[in-house]
């Protein structure tokens, strides 16, 4: 499910000091804490100094989905966001990462510039606000969740606290 962490970010996007300005905001602690989890778990994270509006990347991701090896999409904009510090509202980009991820461009930049799966990703930020979602990522089962990077042991207690069933592979 797609939430729309900041979704009054403009295009251009903003730097962290005027995303968190008046809020006593450690970014060195925010970044080495992200950091340290990305370490632990093998994945690639570098500092930022910009956040993006992430719509259109949302509206894209739907559509990678429904296509042939379009899950890669979802890496490859987790990279350009959090590694490179790609701009991932800017409909050139995207374009260049569904290309590059094996998506056909052209398609790709009718989805952005025509906005087809605009009401999939509405659907979804009103489910996650009937969900009382706040941040990114959200863990939900059984009616009960948990916010941000969670240890193993965090997910699976939410996962026996929803009795959930182990599926065969």
């Amino acid at each position: 499910m797609h939430f729309p962490l900041h979704p009054e970010t403009p295009q251009d996007g903003v730097t962290l000091e005027e995303l968190f300005a008046g809020r006593d905001v450690d970014m060195d602690g925010m970044h080495n804490r992200m950091k340290g989890l990305m370490d632990e778990e093998g994945l690639p994270y570098n500092r930022r100094s910009h956040t993006y509006n992430s719509r259109l990347a949302q509206e894209l991701g739907i559509w990678a989905d429904a296509q042939d090896g379009g899950d890669d999409i979802h890496d490859a904009l987790f990279k350009a966001y959090f590694v490179d510090g790609k701009n991932i509202g800017d409909v050139e980009v995207l374009v260049e990462l569904a290309a590059a991820n094996g998506l056909e461009p052209k398609a790709a930049r009718d989805v952005l510039e025509n906005r087809t799966h605009k009401d999939q990703v509405d659907e979804n930020w009103s489910r996650s606000r009937e969900y009382g979602v706040t941040g990114v990522p959200t863990y939900v089962a059984g009616g009960q969740g948990v916010v941000g990077a969670q240890p193993y042991e965090a997910l699976s207690q939410l996962m026996d606290a929803a009795e959930a069933k182990v599926r065969a592979e």
